[in-house]
C-alpha cells in the first residue's frame, strides 16, 4: 500500500468517529482531504461543518457540504485532521499547509481531536519536521532571531500567505522534548499569530494507516 492509498484508509475509518446529528470539524491537507471526500458519502446525516481553511471549505462545498464560519458555533463533538508529526503522547506538530492557526482555533472548539495519519508521521520525539510558525510580517526578524537563539534553524517559506495574510517561518534542527512548554513560550512572543505545536489541542485518538490496516491510539 502506498502512502496515497493509506491516507485514503484513515480517511475512511474517521467516519467511525462522525457523530450523526452534529457539526463536524474538518482539517486541512492531503490526509483531511480523503476525510473530507469520504464525509461526502454522508452528509445527509450531518448538520454540516466548520473548515480550517479556504481550500478545504472549497472542497466540502464542491461535494455539497454545508460549511459554517468558526464564529456560528460554540463547540463541535470531534475535529477530525492530520498531522505533520505526531508523538507518544498525542501531541502534535501540524502546520506543513499553512493552515495551523484556523487548524487550532477549530480544534479549540472541537471536545475531541482525532488525528488521521498514515503511519510515517509517528515519531518518538517531535522536532524532525520543521516547525511551522504564522507570523506578522514586521515580527519575522525579531521571531527568528529567538529561535536562532535557541539552536534553531528558521527560514520564510518561500512564496506563502497564510489565510489571514501572514507568513511562514519553518524552523529546522529542533528536539522538542517539552511541547506543551515549547508551545506555551514562542506562543507569548511578539508577532507570533500561533506556533505549530498542537500540545494544549493535542489529539486523544490517533487512527494510524499502516501496510496492516489501521491502528487505533489512545491517549489519556
Amino acid at each position: 500500500m502506498n502512502q496515497e492509498e493509506l491516507k485514503a484508509l484513515v480517511g475512511r475509518a474517521a467516519l467511525d468517529h462522525v457523530v450523526p446529528g452534529t457539526i463536524v470539524g474538518v482539517g486541512t491537507g492531503s490526509t483531511a482531504n480523503h476525510f473530507i471526500d469520504a464525509l461526502a458519502s454522508m452528509k445527509e446525516r450531518i448538520l454540516g461543518c466548520v473548515s480550517s481553511s479556504i481550500k478545504s471549505t472549497e472542497r466540502l462545498a464542491a461535494l455539497g457540504l454545508r460549511v459554517l464560519e468558526a464564529n456560528e458555533v460554540e463547540s463541535l463533538p470531534v475535529y477530525i485532521d492530520g498531522a505533520d508529526e505526531i508523538d507518544p503522547t498525542g501531541c502534535m506538530i501540524k502546520g506543513g499547509g499553512a493552515a495551523l492557526t484556523r487548524e487550532k482555533i477549530v480544534a479549540d472548539l472541537a471536545e475531541r481531536f482525532v488525528c488521521i495519519a498514515d503511519a510515517s508521521k509517528q515519531v518518538a520525539m517531535l522536532g524532525s519536521f520543521p516547525l511551522p510558525v504564522e507570523v506578522i510580517p514586521m515580527g519575522v526578524a525579531q521571531v527568528m532571531r529567538r529561535f536562532q537563539r535557541l539552536g534553531g534553524e528558521p527560514a520564510v517559506r518561500h512564496g506563502v500567505t497564510t489565510d489571514n495574510g501572514n507568513l511562514i517561518v519553518d524552523v529546522r534542527g529542533l528536539q522538542i522534548r517539552d511541547p506543551l512548554a515549547m508551545e506555551s513560550e514562542v506562543n507569548q512572543w511578539p508577532g507570533v499569530v500561533t506556533v505549530g505545536i498542537f500540545a494544549r489541542h493535542r489529539a486523544r485518538v490517533c487512527l494510524l494507516g499502516t501496510p496492516q490496516g489501521v491502528k487505533t491510539l489512545r491517549f489519556d
